[in-house]
């Protein structure tokens, strides 16, 4: 099924959400500088987010979610990309974390996200540990890359459960980890994001001692047997809808330098040139090379989100092999996007280096964005050995 004809009851199509997002443009870009400069996005900022549902691209509809395809989904992060990477970035996280809805029992989901247009909710990682007390849990943690966690409402803790001090295990042996959900009001922000990219994700951390969490407050992510919402999209891993996301935004960011770097070829002569950039026949070859890896990483993507979509609402199931293929897309879409920055910035000259140009925030930002766990080139190992025929590692996919 192709992804415009998915469905039917409000959700919306990727034009809808594209045309939400181009309409949003000009005021994202607008807010990206003081975002930046206060380390978080600006209040204004979020309000417009909210007012046009780009927090509920993954939430259920039960809690006044968009449910939207993953197809979908990666597109108007990428969109909204090419206006501002940290924009895109705290979205993806959140809609993300969102999915946690689907999980969770339908009275926390309820008041996390349903009773509360603003509700979001944040994680990351670090190191956590719950011990069963009466009624819930004592939890211990020390957490951090927490992106978009100044904007959220609630927060999250992947904790080992321990027993007689020995972590809790499934039937394979597996340690098991519970996601804890705290309110925000509950903990103190440690200020530790001054970064290089992405300042303004606000990727700040927190730490806990022995605090208590009701046990009804938890979820045991990525397991289809605990979904209290039941829908085809709940199939999907958070981690691959993390990973399509994320390869949105270094997509996003590329293509909005090599559109930048167009319009700057016109006129640009570089000193002791005889001709303006678009003249050099070093620059158009560069320039063509960087759209045929663009559009071809950017194709793949898309093409496997498609493809995949269409077969798990007929198989309502999502395999291994198709685990696999998300991964390899997904990286190779956040590799192919670095080069063409790569190529975009250096091709700009001097021109890049100013603040004020459309490159220097963005060639920080894909720098960051590649040296996040989504874009580690150890995915391609694991493909690989996947592909070669050895032993499926689904740590992180």
């Amino acid at each position: 099924m192709p992804d415009s004809a998915v469905d039917v009851a409000g959700t919306p199509t990727t034009e809808e959400m594209l045309k939400r997002i181009e309409d949003l443009g000009p005021f994202i870009e607008e807010c990206a500088d003081n975002s930046e400069q206060e380390g978080h996005l600006t209040a204004r900022l979020v309000d417009a987010l909210h007012e046009a549902q780009l927090f509920r691209m993954l939430l259920p509809k039960p809690y006044n979610g968009l449910e939207v395809t993953p197809p979908t989904f990666m597109q108007s992060i990428e969109a909204v990309a090419r206006h501002d990477a940290s924009t895109a970035w705290c979205l993806c996280q959140q809609n993300g974390c969102s999915m946690s809805a689907a999980i969770a029992r339908p009275d926390v989901a309820s008041l996390i996200w349903g009773n509360d247009p603003r509700g979001a909710l944040a994680w990351g990682p670090g190191k956590a540990t719950a011990v069963p007390v009466e009624g819930g849990y004592s939890v211990t943690c020390d957490l951090s890359f927490c992106s978009g966690m100044h904007n959220s409402t609630w927060l999250g803790a992947h904790c080992v459960v321990l027993e007689d001090g020995e972590p809790q295990k499934d039937a394979n042996g597996k340690i098991k980890l519970r996601t804890m959900l705290i309110p925000k009001s509950e903990i103190d922000i440690n200020h530790i994001w001054d970064v290089i990219g992405l300042r303004a994700t606000g990727s700040d951390g927190y730490a806990l001692k022995d605090h208590f969490v009701p046990a009804e407050n938890s979820v045991l992510r990525d397991r289809d047997e605990e979904l209290t919402y039941l829908a085809p999209l709940y199939l999907f891993r958070q981690t691959n809808l993390f990973a399509s996301g994320f390869s949105g935004v270094a997509m996003g960011v590329a293509r909005s330098m090599l559109e930048a770097f167009k319009k700057l070829s016109v006129d640009k002569r570089p000193r002791l040139a005889k001709t303006v950039l678009k003249e050099n026949t070093v620059v158009q070859h560069e320039v063509a090379l960087a759209e045929a890896k663009l559009n071809a990483a950017r194709r793949f993507l898309i093409t496997e989100l498609k493809d995949i979509w269409a077969t798990v609402l007929e198989t309502e199931t999502l395999t291994v092999d198709q685990r696999m293929r998300i991964r390899l897309a997904t990286t190779h879409g956040i590799h192919e996007a670095k080069e063409v920055a790569d190529l975009i910035y250096d091709a700009a000259g001097a021109s890049a280096v100013f603040h004020s140009s459309p490159f220097e925030r963005r060639y920080r930002d894909i720098r960051t964005i590649t040296q996040q766990m989504q874009g580690r080139r150890a995915h391609y190992h694991t493909v690989g050995n996947y592909l070669l025929g050895g032993e499926p590692d689904m740590s992180s996919v």
